[in-house]
């Protein structure tokens, strides 16, 4: 079939629902995925008792006795049977049933189920299908805004880790490297391709990401004591501007400080706000730079008035 069906608007929307099923998995395993791997350095670490102990912060028979309990938690994770984003199989996290082929379609195996697990009857939530659909929904417009040309894989390939990066960030407050260095070295190379924007302005993009949000965070620490934004908001901002150019950090900001600050402050009037009182900021730059995206940067800046 010709690049026009491959690449329409309709096609890129079903791949986007099989994406968007993938995606499910990466945002529920990957913080799971992390901490057995911080563990288990954590705990190597800890083993090396005369080193912990020439820290001074514990005695020798503390840093032995921490060692022995480092030890005992890499033997607990040496029993573990293998977990990645393939391995174990999709299951359902109450009675782990195996989910079967047809019950792991996008958006037809939920509904198909009516929200509840085949085996044990337990609600299924809702946010799947939901994930499912917003990312067809955005490949189709990624389809529809790009035109039928091969480089709207790329951007779907964007939009995918954007929204991956999100869900991670508002279920633990996390922001890991896996998403954030991969889309800004995938933007730079694309900038240097030739297939977004100038390369230029894709490396202004992350100097300006890392020089002014990140000296604003270094800065909020000199003066009060803590940073008054994570390295991994800044790490995204950066991947941001490798993809959308300098020109467009601005905006992206404005528009994810002024939506933030309205759902924060909905939050704490409902109560809804999490340990710690705060509400992370991935979302709201991911949601912002899609809105950017597609609004193409000379409607940005002359709804800025700087065009």
């Amino acid at each position: 079939m010709p690049w026009d069906w491959w690449l329409s608007p309709w096609a890129l929307g079903v791949l986007g629902l099989c994406v968007g099923s993938f995606l499910n998995v990466v945002v529920y395993r990957t913080p799971r995925i992390l901490v057995r791997q911080w563990s288990r350095e954590a705990a190597e670490i800890l083993t090396s008792h005369e080193e912990v102990a020439s820290t001074q912060a514990v005695s020798a028979t503390e840093a032995k006795d921490l060692a022995k309990r480092a030890q005992a938690l890499l033997d607990g994770l040496d029993r573990q049977p293998p977990y990645s984003l393939a391995r174990p199989r999709s299951a359902c996290p109450s009675c782990g049933h195996a989910l079967a082929w047809h019950e792991n379609l996008p958006l037809l195996g939920w509904l198909r189920l009516a929200g509840r697990c085949s085996a044990c009857g337990t609600r299924i939530s809702a946010r799947y299908p939901l994930v499912e659909l917003s990312t067809g929904l955005l490949f189709a417009a990624v389809g529809w805004h790009m035109g039928a040309l091969p480089v709207a894989l790329l951007w779907c390939g964007f939009v995918a880790l954007l929204l991956a990066a999100s869900l991670v960030d508002w279920d633990t407050t996390l922001l890991p490297d896996t998403f954030t260095l991969n889309l800004l070295w995938a933007g730079l190379v694309a900038a240097g391709l030739g297939w977004t924007l100038p390369l230029n302005d894709a490396l202004w993009g992350v100097v300006g990401a890392a020089v002014g949000l990140g000296g604003i965070s270094k800065g909020w620490k000199w003066l009060r004591g803590f940073e008054g934004m994570a390295m991994g908001d800044v790490k995204l901002l950066a991947a941001l501007g490798a993809w959308l150019g300098w020109q467009m950090l601005l905006p992206i900001v404005l528009l994810a400080s002024a939506v933030g600050a309205i759902v924060g402050i909905g939050m704490k009037l409902s109560g809804a706000l999490r340990e710690g009182r705060y509400v992370p900021f991935g979302p709201f730059l991911a949601g912002a730079a899609l809105v950017v995206m597609f609004a193409g940067q000379n409607r940005v800046l002359h709804w800025l008035g700087w065009a």
